[in-house]
């Protein structure tokens, strides 16, 4: 596990940016890294696209590493490359609701989901309008779509 300075935010982003890479590439979705951090500056859980199968997005991945009673969750961070998606055809919830689940406080990503796979994406809406503090870190966006290079993305 690593460890950084409390909300060093530009380090734990490039920590999930490299996670991303792990991601066995897919026609059919992103290549995304997350990462769970306490409010300590301690990682709790990390995860990838397609990490546990096929299907698995990085943020599920994280969280079903971390016992729902987790003392640490209701002041964490989830880092992640993409933002959350907020509906998806193949589990139930999707990933937006899989935070507000375990009701972590705060979200930081690189890029907004483009409408590839999801016409209108609204991760970032309804996580803000839950109250959590979602934090875009734009300036990482550009190594965050590198690694989904073999998709045919285009912006929101």
């Amino acid at each position: 596990m690593s460890a950084a300075t409390p909300l060093d935010d530009h380090h734990w982003m490039r920590e999930a940016i490299a996670l991303s890479r792990l991601c066995p590439p897919s026609e059919e979705a992103y290549s995304v890294g997350a990462i769970v951090v306490s409010a300590e500056g301690h990682e709790i859980a990390q995860g990838y696209s397609r990490e546990s199968d096929p299907k698995v997005h990085a943020e599920e991945s994280a969280l079903s590493k971390i016992p729902s009673d987790h003392p640490g969750l209701r002041s964490a961070t989830i880092y992640s490359t993409l933002e959350p998606c907020s509906q998806r055809a193949s589990r139930p919830r999707p990933c937006t609701q899989l935070i507000l689940d375990a009701r972590i406080p705060r979200v930081v990503i690189a890029w907004r989901e483009p409408s590839l796979f999801v016409a209108d994406c609204q991760g970032t809406e309804l996580l803000r309008q839950a109250g959590v503090d979602v934090v875009e870190l734009t300036e990482h966006a550009k190594d965050a779509k590198a690694v989904n290079a073999h998709l045919p993305i285009s912006d929101p």
